[in-house]
């Protein structure tokens, strides 16, 4: 029986929840408390009387409570919230002006006695000390009457605040006491979602405009109009905290099922009213049957919980291309809203360090939940049968392969992390998306291991004992314990708390008699499960469950009409590579993998040899438009070796060019020196009419990063060895140097990238059989508080031998000349005309081009620019060069610099040089230059760096 009711229609039934939720759950010992707030509209500002009764349940004497204050993290540009947001490459808040913050102004704190209490901020600035007059002894208890106001944010930093639409989400709003169990766990709000709240019985008068409805995850027990006003009484047992959802256009509905009161205002227009409400009792039905009945009167699920943890992937897409069916969409939209705030309403784990147990849940149900009602459904949806998708082995990938998909995209990268790590410690990527399916992943593999009952009881168990209790991944462990058929410690004590790769292959299969002789090898030492299916005509004929081992295992299987021996088929097990997994019985020719030509870049099969072939096209000034084919190996999972060819045809010049090349990594370990690179690589292309180049090198690299992977701070140290052939059109007349040389380069670099921090150097040296040279290349940027830049950039350079009788390999102070071809210059060659006005900060730096530009012995430069307003800033260069039998000359430009993008697109006007006056000389736009960067790769890096 399905009943929708409007929010707006008040009644009976809610109090009686209450009270039965009273006799349910009878009151013991702990904090109350008492709270009157009013929103004021015209000022997003909430005027709070909040009386905290606080009970020490701890054995320890507390001279201090500690209570959250997460709503003043947006308060400056200092904070913890600040701070995260520019690792994430989001400045929004650090150039938000003063009335765009939000804030809490406490403006009166006193207890019982009603004593002054002295209180603080802690570094972070959105946790609050209070100091007691005398200390707070186990067992008793304490009154503290707290008077502040909450300035709230507008919502373009997060989700919560105030919305342009006038609507409002307050989450985390008001003070709450931090969990104190021996010790204070004190988290500042990094926007993770992860707050970590004593529960307290709670009441909330809140009084908000006439003109908004109202949904909480409180029971709103009573309802007052007053002219231009309405009041909410709330109340909530055992609760965290309150979520106060405020619209101006769209009230919450109800909608009460035989297992849960649900408020949402999810819902789809494309998906029928009535469906909808199948659908929702169908979905709490499964959560009630896999963990229980809910301990609350109400559960909230709510559009801005979604949207603040979407289904990451196809579900993204505008609703025009929407590859579901909205019956899926819709369910499993609510699904995951639903369970994430199950999970967060009623297991009270630490959110900043056990976060992995609650999405290990959430996930592992949403696994089962499309198994059990949507076993067919594909990743790719309704685009799966499109004829130009339908072979690909993504598009034959079903919806639960997502898990091990996205997860495995981190692993792949040498960027995946131990599930243990805490919430804060972990990539963007990781912590919304790679971590969550990885600990599903881990459920799902236990099921397949043991059995899927065994798990299932161990969740509903787990849940049931411990809902509104602290919680920890020990007690967790102590329900699975319990249910489990099989020995499951590298569960815990590997697969979650380590991050080491898993990964099996079929070392060597052999007959005897009417048995098999298998041996196994452990590729990584990763002492875990692993499976073995027998396969006939892609039918499992057979499945063995092997426990963990290091190095190689020989195991006797009966034969059962086998063809070939799959390990992990079902890919069940998050492995590495599984592209060693199988062996045929039919003999060495029928064991080979055969090889597939495919259109376009598809997702990993491990039972081919793939080869991608897809349009290329690029452009420069000699070559023209150069469109081609590029052919590769690359998959969407990185994978160790890659070769990629791009053959390409020169319009303008009617010849071949194009590039090649080989690349093998091999990845050390998480931090330190974690990663080598070995290359062979070539190309050719045209640097004038009729005249070409070509290039093969060789290279090595190394590179380290530190233990923290959120850190942008990158070093790596580079070998190669460059060999550039040239032929030039004899119309031409002769090259400057000889046509074919080779450079030995060396190069260090180190990186610190970030939005309001950033700096960056790099020592190269370079011989080759005419010279020897060393530079050193430095820069340096900072978003000062004022929202002003600064840039600054320093470069020096020396030969230590010349024998050369030209420029070509001199130091070069606005355009250099590139003989390794490392810039992707659209004109090389040119002197005049647009693409001669191209320009690559390198070298010297300078924007305008001055006379003898060139240094034969030594350079020493600096480059300064300094933001007037937003992207308009103004520039200077100034430096020396020397040059053989010559005096120092000193050098100088000025201008004004349009900082569109960063390194992508910018501008230079200069106005004043060594030429003078600039912008008073004649064809004052022959000398503006311009960055641009066309790179669909690098492009997109300013994108996803935020995730990575």
């Amino acid at each position: 029986m399905y009943t929708r009711i409007l929010f707006a229609n008040r009644g009976i039934l809610p109090l009686l929840l209450l009270l039965m939720a009273g006799c349910l759950h009878p009151a013991a010992a702990q904090h109350r408390n008492t709270i009157r707030a009013n929103l004021v509209e015209d000022t997003h500002l909430i005027e709070i009387q909040q009386e905290f009764t606080y009970v020490n349940q701890s054995a320890d004497s507390l001279p201090s409570l500690f209570f959250n204050d997460w709503n003043h993290a947006y308060s400056d540009k200092s904070t913890a919230l600040a701070e995260r947001f520019a690792e994430e490459f989001k400045k929004s808040l650090h150039l938000a002006k003063r009335e765009d913050r939000g804030e809490t102004e406490i403006l009166t704190v006193v207890d019982e006695v009603y004593r002054g209490l002295n209180w603080n901020r802690l570094p972070g600035k959105d946790l609050v000390e209070f100091r007691l007059g005398q200390p707070l002894a186990p067992g008793d208890s304490t009154r503290l009457f707290i008077t502040y106001t909450v300035k709230l944010p507008p919502n373009r930093y997060t989700p919560y605040g105030y919305g342009p639409d006038g609507s409002y989400y307050l989450r985390d709003w008001y003070l709450t006491p931090a969990v104190y169990d021996g010790t204070w766990h004190l988290y500042n709000n990094k926007n993770l979602e992860d707050l970590y709240t004593d529960i307290a019985d709670t009441r909330i008068d809140f009084t908000f405009p006439d003109s908004l409805y109202l949904g909480t995850n409180f029971v709103d027990i009573n309802l007052s109009q007053f002219p231009e006003r309405q009041v909410a009484t709330l109340r909530g047992s055992q609760r965290k905290s309150c979520d106060i959802i405020l619209n101006h256009h769209k009230p919450f509905k109800k909608h009460v099922t035989p297992f849960l009161f649900v408020v949402t205002d999810i819902e789809s227009q494309k998906y029928p009213e009535m469906l909808q409400g199948i659908s929702i009792d169908r979905i709490t039905r499964f959560i009630h049957q896999n963990l229980g009945d809910f301990p609350y009167e109400q559960l909230l699920v709510s559009e801005t919980d979604f949207n603040k943890n979407p289904l990451y992937g196809l579900n993204q897409l505008p609703s025009f291309i929407r590859p579901y069916e909205e019956q899926f969409q819709f369910e499993m939209k609510f699904l995951k809203t639903a369970l994430g705030s199950y999970m967060r309403e009623t297991l009270f784990l630490d959110p900043r360090k056990d976060k992995w147990v609650s999405d290990a849940i959430v996930n592992y149900l949403m696994i089962r939940f499309v198994e059990e009602f949507y076993p067919d459904q594909k990743l790719l949806g309704k685009i799966s049968n499109w004829w130009l998708v339908r072979n690909f082995h993504l598009a034959q990938m079903d919806f639960n392969d997502q898990y091990s998909l996205l997860y495995m995209l981190m692993a792949r990268s040498n960027r995946d992390q131990a599930l243990a790590t805490p919430n804060d410690s972990l990539i963007k990527f990781n912590q919304k998306i790679g971590n969550t399916y990885k600990a599903g992943l881990g459920l799902a593999y236990l099921a397949d291991y043991m059995g899927e009952e065994p798990v299932q009881k161990a969740i509903k168990d787990f849940w049931n004992e411990h809902k509104l209790e602290r919680v920890t991944p020990s007690d967790f462990r102590e329900s699975v314990e319990k249910y489990a058929t099989h020995d499951i410690d590298w569960f815990f004590d590997t697969y979650v708390t380590t991050s080491k790769q898993i990964d099996f292959k079929i070392h060597r299969v052999e007959q005897t008699g009417d048995s098999l002789s298998v041996t196994l090898k452990n590729k990584t030492g990763t002492e875990v499960p692993i499976s073995l299916f027998g396969i006939a005509e892609d039918s499992v004929v057979s499945k063995y469950w092997f426990d963990g081992f290091s190095g190689a295992r020989t195991v006797q299987i009966p034969q059962s009409g086998e063809e070939r021996l799959v390990l992990n088929y079902d890919q069940n097990i998050p492995e590495f590579n599984q592209r060693d997994n199988w062996k045929s019985l039919g003999g060495f020719f029928s064991g080979n993998k055969k090889l597939k030509f495919q259109f376009f870049k598809d997702s990993e099969n491990p039972y081919y040899n793939q080869v991608f072939y897809m349009p290329v096209a690029n452009y420069n000034f000699y070559d023209g438009l150069t469109p081609g084919i590029r052919l590769t190996n690359k998959t969407l999972l990185q994978r160790p070796f890659v070769f990629d060819f791009a053959p390409t045809y020169a319009m303008k010049e009617q010849a071949l060019v194009g590039y090649g090349r080989f690349t093998y990594r091999h990845y050390h370990g998480k931090s330190g020196f974690y990663v080598t690179n070995y290359a062979i690589s070539g190309s050719t292309s045209h640097f004038q009419v009729n005249s070409r180049y070509s290039t093969l090198t060789p290279s090595i690299s190394f590179g380290w990063r530190p233990a923290d992977l959120i850190s942008n701070e990158r070093s790596s140290l580079l070998l190669r060895y460059v060999n550039v052939f040239r032929t030039i059109d004899p119309a031409l007349g002769d090259l400057e140097t000889d046509p074919d040389y080779s450079v030995l380069n060396l190069r260090y670099n180190h990186l610190e990238n970030g939005i309001i921090n950033y700096f960056s150097w790099f020592a190269d040296a370079q011989h080759s059989a005419d010279f020897t040279k060393l530079s050193f290349d430095m820069e340096y940027r900072k978003l000062l508080e004022s929202n002003r830049q600064i840039n600054l950039r320093f470069f020096a350079g020396v030969f230590l031998r010349n024998k050369t009788e030209s420029d070509f390999f001199s130091f070069a102070l606005d355009r250099p000349t590139d003989y390794l071809f490392d810039y992707n210059y659209l004109g090389r060659s040119e002197d005049t005309g647009i693409f001669s006005q191209q320009i690559i900060i390198a070298e010297g730096g300078f924007k305008s081009k001055l006379q003898q530009p060139f240094a034969n012995s030594w350079m020493l430069t600096g480059n300064a620019s300094f933001n007037l307003w937003r992207w308009i800033e103004v520039y200077g260069d100034m430096g020396f060069l020397g040059n053989q039998g010559d005096s120092a000359r000193f050098v100088y430009d000025a201008g004004v610099r349009l900082n569109l993008v960063t390194d992508y697109f910018e501008l230079y006007f200069p106005f004043y040089s060594n030429n003078g006056w600039e912008i008073a000389q004649p064809d004052y736009d022959t000398r503006i230059r311009f960055i641009i960067t066309i790179s669909p790769r690098t492009l997109t890096g300013l994108f996803t760096r935020k995730w990575f």
